[in-house]
C-alpha cells in the first residue's frame, strides 16, 4: 500500500511556562539540562531566558543527533537554584484520521529509521507477540497507532510512585501501572513492532487536571505514518494542542531532564503556565481535538 499524503488543516497556541529545578551540592558537579523549549519548523520560541543562583557561566548547545538543547554548567557545593522561562508558539497540522494511512517501510525516509528499533526502555523485540495478536487484523494507518494508545490507555493504570527512572516497557506490561513515561514506553514498544517508526518526546503540558497533581514534565509519543510525526498521549491527561516540546529522542534515555555528574541532591521541578488567547491573531486555548494533530515533519 502506498501511502497519501493528509490534507489537513491547522491551529496555533501560544503557552508561556516557567521551570524551576533545585539542587544541593556536597561538592563540585556538572550538569546537563534538556529544559530549553525545541526550536522546529512548528515551534517558535518567542522568548526565554535563564537565571542561575548563585550565578556561574552556563552555555546552551544544540547536540547534533536529535537537536535537543542544551543547557551546561558547573555548580560549587551549596543550594544551586534553575529557572528557565520560555514564551512559545506553537503551529498544529490537523487532518481526519482516516485519510492518514500507513508508509510501506521501504518507503520510509532515512531520518526515521533509527526509530524503528528496539532501545534500552522500549524492547520492541519482546512485545511482537502480543503486538500482532492485538492489532495484527488492522489496516496500517492512524487508526491502528491510535488503537494501540487506547489500549495502552486501557491496560495500564496512571499511578505515581510505581515505577522508577529504570521501568521499561516489559515491566510496565507486567505490572500494568506506571508514570507517564511508562505509558510512552509501552507504547512505542507495541509500535516498533508493528512497523512504526516511533519517537519518545518530552515537554511540559498545559491542561491537565489538577486532580493529578501540581504541573510537572511531561512525556508522550510520536509516530511516522504517512509523510509526517503525528503526536499521540497514551495517558489521556491533555489536549494534544497543550504539548510543548522539549527534548526528543528513543527513549527516556536519551532526554533526561537533568543528568548531574556529582553528589548533587535534588528536589521535585516546579512548573507553572500560562496560555494566551488572541482571536485576531489566529491564537487559540488548547483544546480537545477528534483530528489527527502534527508538529513535526
Amino acid at each position: 500500500m502506498r501511502h497519501e499524503a493528509a490534507a489537513g488543516t491547522g491551529s496555533r497556541v501560544r503557552i508561556g511556562y516557567t521551570l524551576d529545578l533545585k539542587y544541593e551540592l556536597f561538592a563540585p558537579a556538572d550538569f546537563l539540562f534538556i529544559i530549553h523549549a525545541a526550536r522546529t519548523e512548528q515551534q517558535r520560541v518567542l522568548t526565554e531566558a535563564v537565571i542561575v543562583d548563585p550565578a556561574v557561566p552556563w552555555r546552551v548547545e544544540t547536540e547534533p543527533h536529535y537537536g535537543n538543547r542544551l543547557l551546561r554548567l558547573r555548580g560549587e557545593p551549596g543550594p544551586l537554584h534553575v529557572r528557565y522561562m520560555g514564551n512559545v508558539e506553537v503551529d498544529h497540522y490537523m487532518a481526519e484520521p482516516a485519510r492518514v494511512v500507513g508508509t510501506p517501510i521501504d518507503e520510509l525516509p532515512p531520518h526515521t529509521l533509527p526509530f524503528l528499533w528496539s532501545s534500552r526502555y522500549c524492547q520492541a523485540d519482546q512485545v511482537t507477540q502480543l503486538a500482532w495478536r492485538e492489532f495484527g487484523n488492522m489496516t496500517p494507518g492512524f487508526e491502528q497507532v491510535d488503537a494501540v494508545c487506547r489500549w495502552v490507555r486501557g491496560q495500564v493504570e496512571f499511578r505515581v510512585g510505581t515505577s522508577t527512572i529504570r521501568t521499561s516497557a516489559l515491566e510496565t506490561l507486567e505490572q500494568r501501572m506506571g508514570v507517564c513515561r511508562d505509558f510512552a514506553h509501552s507504547m512505542i514498544a507495541i509500535l516498533r513492532s508493528l512497523n512504526y517508526p516511533a519517537r519518545f518526546v518530552t515537554g511540559v503540558d498545559y491542561g491537565a487536571e489538577e486532580s493529578l497533581g501540581p504541573p510537572d514534565f511531561h512525556s508522550y509519543v510520536e509516530a511516522w505514518i504517512g509523510d509526517r510525526w503525528w503526536l499521540f498521549d497514551p495517558t489521556g491527561i491533555t489536549p494534544l494542542t497543550g504539548l510543548i516540546r522539549i527534548g526528543t529522542g528513543r527513549d527516556a534515555a536519551d532526554v533526561a531532564f537533568a543528568t548531574m555528574f556529582g553528589n548533587v541532591r535534588g528536589s521535585a521541578p516546579r512548573v507553572a503556565f500560562a496560555a494566551a488567547e488572541d482571536p485576531a491573531a489566529g491564537i487559540t486555548r488548547p483544546e480537545p481535538t477528534a483530528l489527527a494533530v502534527s508538529t513535526s515533519r
